[in-house]
């Protein structure tokens, strides 16, 4: 018989139904199922709001604003002829129009709502402009717009990043750790000039943290076509020679003018003509499906074992009824002997969490004070470096407000990297013992009560992504030198000059002081809360295994001892709940292995 392979559409309409035929044959189990119930809905939760990301990189004057315009088809992100302040920009689906400024602070957010494209850019300027809000006096984390354009009801994010050479220096860092949450970034580079150095350089870090990156070329319309050959050789050449990019990776040629144009007169051939239909059918279409298709066939795959250990459950319920009574209570007594066993080990299990979380905790106080060592060291030879044998109070002052910010979102970023990355090699292994305990507590029921056992294969639930979000930190440069001695004035240009330096030493350390312990005490926070979530999940997952297993043994003893005539009518009804499930499973199966195959 041929199989059929699904299409991307035909998955996301499936899938939900299934799962919901799932949920409908659950509804009809006890309360012995209410864990498994609660899992189906996550998923299903999971498919419904479940978001591509992709962020659009580039530098001032590259046309970002106008390439992400056009995608919309509208005007509503300004553009202008200075920069714009570092503030990022989340563009979604949304059923109306309108816009939302977060703060940084605890300042509650604004939102404004109107049907003109036009006011609502103005709202927007008002926030991201230098010219409306220079420096970020403001204080605005991000900005999310919300519109109905058929590209973002795909479930496509466009994030709108700060520009290379924005106003803060700092920011570069916040971009590049941000990236690595987002699922694909485009580069943006124009022929005026091509490449230049600060973007090669911002090229090489945005590569370490972004796994799909893709360069796009704009203003060809004002390129004749040996010009715009010419070009894209040379750009080749640099990406190749410079950043380390491959020769096959595709760079697509557009003019983001013309595309605006084209949607908003109707034009469609200057729409084909701008390149960028090529973009959104061969790029963000494509990439977006990709994602969707993985995450269909994980959560069909998670569905699949879900209802095996349904079916299981069933099973155990079906072979308790048919059991004599003394012989079930028998057997029962055998199983709570086990499960007070697996009760101990989960104990365990959650001791040795608290003793890892305790080093974790270590660890971080031995890196803060590193981290305070080589801040300390880092600011006096930006001082240094300022006076360089001259006396300019001022210079050296500024060039430590400038490097405080950088350098801290830097720390915070390897910081948090190496965190993680430790966080989840200790959490997995705590992982794979409850995985194991809830093996053999459902294998011990499978044995005791002589039921066919078949293990899980993708224990512990789906790895359920998160939604990227702009974390941008006040770190204190907020230097209050104290003012010189009248004698310093006239004491020689060298004593003077070391004086100064240690004035400006002390106010670094306590400067370092305050935004280490800030970094330390936010990660220590992630902490507590990392291993608490952890931990609250792995014992809901053992609780919701021991109260199905237990609970499906009980159920069927109450039943055969309140009505034990009606035990055969019962039996019947589990079976067909039973068979009706397989049915659904046997359709996951086809439906995984359709993905599979247009993966």
């Amino acid at each position: 018989m041929s199989r059929v392979i699904h299409t991307n559409r035909e998955s996301n309409f499936e899938l939900p139904v299934l799962l919901q035929k799932t949920m409908a044959c659950l509804d009809l189990l006890g309360k012995e199922f209410d864990g498994y119930r609660r899992e189906i809905r996550r998923l299903h939760e999971r498919l419904a709001t479940e978001r591509f990301h992709l962020a659009v990189l580039g530098q001032f004057k590259r046309g970002k604003s106008t390439l992400l315009n056009a995608l919309l088809g509208a005007e509503l992100l300004p553009t202008s002829v200075v920069p714009l302040t570092a503030i990022p920009t989340f563009i979604l689906w949304g059923r109306t129009m309108k816009a939302r400024v977060l703060y940084l602070d605890a300042h509650p957010g604004e939102e404004f709502s109107n049907s003109s494209v036009g006011e609502l850019a103005a709202f927007l300027s008002q926030y991201v402009t230098e010219s409306n809000n220079p420096r970020n006096i403001k204080g605005v984390s991000h900005v999310e717009v919300f519109y109905p354009s058929p590209l973002l009801e795909q479930g496509v994010v466009l994030i709108d990043t700060p520009g290379i050479g924005s106003t803060y220096q700092h920011n570069t860092e916040v971009t590049l750790s941000f990236l690595s949450q987002c699922d694909a970034a485009l580069f943006l580079v124009s022929a005026d000039p091509p490449v230049t150095e600060v973007e090669l350089e911002f090229l090489k870090a945005v590569r370490a943290k972004v796994t799909r990156l893709f360069f796009i070329l704009n203003k060809i319309d004002y390129l004749s076509e040996g010009e715009r050959k010419t070009l894209l050789d040379f750009i080749r050449n640099v990406l190749r020679e410079r950043a380390d990019v491959k020769d096959d990776n595709p760079i697509f040629c557009i003019s983001a003018r013309q595309g605006l144009e084209a949607r908003k007169t109707g034009n469609e051939d200057l729409w084909k003509l701008s390149g960028l239909e090529e973009v959104r059918s061969h790029l963000i279409d494509f990439l977006a499906r990709d994602k969707a298709d993985a995450l269909n066939e994980a959560v069909a795959k998670k569905t699949q074992d879900l209802i095996a250990d349904v079916v299981m459950t069933i099973r155990l319920t079906i072979r308790s009824l048919q059991m004599p009574v003394a012989e079930l209570g028998e057997r029962l007594q055998v199983f709570e002997k086990k499960l007070k066993e697996a009760e101990r080990e989960r104990m365990i299990i959650g001791d040795l969490l608290v003793a890892e979380r305790n080093r974790m905790a270590e660890h971080l106080e031995e890196q803060a004070d590193s981290l305070r060592k080589a801040a300390h060291n880092h600011f006096e030879k930006v001082v240094h470096d300022s006076l360089d044998n001259k006396f300019d109070e001022n210079e050296a002052l500024e060039a430590l407000k400038n490097a405080i910010p950088g350098f801290f979102e830097h720390e915070l970023g390897n910081i948090s990297h190496a965190f993680d990355s430790r966080l989840s090699d200790v959490l997995r292994s705590y992982q794979q013992k409850v995985n194991d305990l809830v093996e053999t507590i459902r294998k011990t029921a499978a044995d005791i009560f002589e039921i066919p056992y078949l293990a899980l294969h993708t224990p512990g639930g789906l790895e359920l992504g998160r939604r990227p979000s702009w974390v941008t930190h006040r770190w204190d440069a907020n230097l209050r030198l104290l003012p010189e001695n009248f004698i310093d004035r006239f004491l020689p240009v060298k004593l003077r000059r070391k004086r100064l330096i240690k004035r400006l030493s002390d106010q670094i350390r306590e400067l370092v002081t305050y935004n280490v312990e800030n970094l330390r005490w936010a990660m220590l926070q992630s902490l507590d809360e990392a291993f608490r979530r952890f931990r609250a999940g792995l014992e809901e997952r053992l609780r919701e295994t021991i109260a199905a297993t237990r609970g499906a043994v009980q159920s069927a003893r109450s039943k055969r001892l309140d009505q034990s005539e009606a035990v055969a009518p019962e039996v019947a009804r589990l079976e067909k709940v039973a068979d009706e499930l397989k049915e659904i499973q046997e359709k996951l199966k086809e439906l995984k292995r359709g993905i599979s195959d247009a993966i």
